[in-house]
């Protein structure tokens, strides 16, 4: 059954907003190269989205003739600003941008262990509002935040975890209540490899698993292009992993016992001082990446080595489940191992594993997880404002 006219209509300007979004500014020429539109099609369509606010005339191609098929076309980006929020168990960092991701403020704040949920809450909102203020006069649209714990599938809320400070949960209801903003959360580990995929080290792969190292360990399973997140949202929950090499074995509320006490921060700091070897955290540098990070500048392969064979206890009992042929040592640690620790890893997977296994280096480090919060933001606000209304044209924000 062909689609109506005003249906026909709405898939167009998407797809058009969605080129723009992707490649930037288009003469209506390009738009009518890339969508296979008709002239006049486009024309149409150019003419709604402009009348609606959400493209404007941006510049002109540098051709010698003048004309409508001169003119660039853009996406009006500060039409929504969105906020980005990564959650740690020792502070929080706040990004605001534009409606195309462009970055317009910025701002961290620490949160002491055992401070008071109720402060740790109001220093944390406040920080998202002053953060949105000097990124300018618009209100927020959409804010995304990343941060440890299992996100139940059914309610998209953090779920209670053991050890996890209590303020983290109550963030969400908090900025929920005060902001005239959708508020979405997301695992960290997840929006990392959201970012990974889009931006970082697998960019050209549809199947892979990250493997976060930061404070603690976690991983993000995408198959076949999509995020899995498991029945209760805990696919990837790597810590607690039985490997050998531990003390114990983990349980349903400690997994100290797991994989997390081979490679998790505390871990690596221990491996570290076994192997004499101190480091110098640049600013904002955790201590276990610091010590990554000189470590493959000096060369010290004892350490590389016990780490990778470590680490490759995790990687092979995933890829003997999942077979993902792709695996991404991401966060803070991942990024500071680079291509040295990734090749220790993978030949270590290759002495246990049977299944082919490439291991790349994280491209973005830590800074995936706000940028995986930022997309998902982005996502978010893009389909509302683009939603087709009931003439055929482009929703509006509410």
């Amino acid at each position: 059954m062909p689609a109506s006219p005003s249906t026909a209509r709405a898939i167009n300007d998407r797809l058009a907003l969605r080129l723009l979004e992707r490649e930037g500014p288009l003469t209506a020429a390009q738009l009518k190269q890339r969508t296979g539109l008709s002239r006049p099609t486009v024309a149409d369509l150019i003419e709604r989205l402009r009348r609606r606010g959400l493209i404007t005339v941006v510049g002109e191609t540098g051709a010698t003739r003048r004309g409508p098929n001169a003119r660039l076309y853009g996406i009006v980006a500060d039409r929504a600003h969105l906020a980005a929020v990564d959650v740690r168990t020792q502070g929080v960092t706040v990004v605001v941008s534009d409606l195309l991701g462009t970055r317009l403020a910025e701002a961290s704040l620490p949160v002491r262990h055992g401070s008071r949920t109720a402060t740790a809450v109001a220093r944390a909102v406040r920080l998202v509002e002053d953060t949105a203020a000097r990124a300018g006069d618009r209100p927020l649209h959409c804010v995304g935040i990343g941060a440890p714990g299992l996100v139940d599938p059914a309610t998209g809320r953090l779920r209670t975890s053991t050890g996890l400070p209590a303020w983290h949960r109550h963030l969400v209801t908090a900025l929920e209540d005060r902001l005239p903003a959708r508020v979405l959360v997301e695992n960290e580990t997840n929006l990392a490899a959201r970012a990974e995929q889009r931006d970082g080290a697998a960019r050209d792969a549809r199947t892979f698993v990250l493997c976060w190292i930061g404070q603690g360990v976690g991983a993000a399973v995408v198959l076949d292009g999509a995020l899995r997140r498991g029945a209760s949202g805990g696919a990837g929950e790597l810590g607690f992993l039985p490997v050998p090499g531990t003390a114990g074995l983990p349980s349903s509320t400690d997994c100290a016992g797991g994989f997390h006490a081979l490679v998790s921060a505390d871990a690596i700091v221990a491996i570290a001082a076994r192997h004499r070897l101190v480091a110098e955290p640049e600013p904002h540098e955790p201590v276990a990446a610091a010590l990554v990070r000189t470590a493959v500048a000096d060369g010290a392969h004892p350490f590389l080595d016990e780490l990778a064979g470590r680490l490759a206890l995790g990687v092979a009992a995933v890829t003997a489940v999942l077979d993902p042929g792709c695996v991404v040592l991401g966060g803070e640690v991942g990024h500071a191992g680079g291509a040295v620790l990734a090749a220790r890893v993978a030949d270590r997977v290759a002495e246990l594993s049977p299944l082919a296994t490439e291991v790349r280096a994280s491209a973005l480090g830590g800074g995936a997880v706000l940028r995986g919060a930022l997309l998902m933001a982005r996502e978010a606000a893009q389909d509302e404002l683009f939603a087709p209304d009931g003439d055929g044209g482009v929703g509006t924000p509410g």
